[in-house]
């Protein structure tokens, strides 16, 4: 596939994760089914699998933003190490290819965790296991989540 073809391909996915994460919710799970849907390296174990990462881990917001773990997860089932290769090994591509989407995240949002992302996008943090903050949450931030899950989905695809 050319760069014009992925490049068409990950417009297309980028459109699809963010109505997912409008529709559905669960940021890593929308960029695991559209990476899925899209380009077939990630099976429905590993969608499921994802669930738990959506707001930083537990809907904490201390880890991750579940776009980045859905997308870093998307990447290693293409380039990580296979189970029956634990020994043989860093398999050192996967974890460029990890660095690079990490690095290029941070760059375009300010921060990788959920709080950073929260703060960014609404000038603070919520407690999103209050119904009252998740709401407002919600309400405050717009398609900001959803345009986040889309714009790494797009990365990914270009990158696979």
């Amino acid at each position: 596939m050319d760069t014009e073809q992925k490049c068409a391909l990950g417009e297309q996915a980028y459109a699809k994760a963010l109505q997912y994460e409008l529709d559905y919710g669960c940021c890593p799970q929308c960029v695991l089914a559209t990476v899925q849907e899209t380009i077939g390296i990630v099976d429905d174990q590993t969608v499921k699998a994802s669930h738990g990462l959506s707001g930083g881990g537990g809907l904490l917001g201390e880890g991750v933003c579940g776009a980045l773990t859905g997308g870093l997860m998307a990447l290693s089932a293409k380039y990580g190490r296979d189970r029956d290769k634990l020994d043989s090994g860093r398999h050192i591509n996967n974890f460029r290819k990890a660095k690079e989407l990490t690095e290029r995240f941070r760059q375009e949002f300010g921060g990788v965790t959920c709080q950073q992302l929260q703060q960014q996008f609404t000038g603070r943090t919520y407690d999103m296991w209050n119904a009252d903050e998740y709401k407002a949450f919600d309400e405050a931030r717009g398609q900001q989540c959803a345009h986040a899950t889309g714009t790494v989905t797009k990365w990914v695809v270009e990158m696979l």
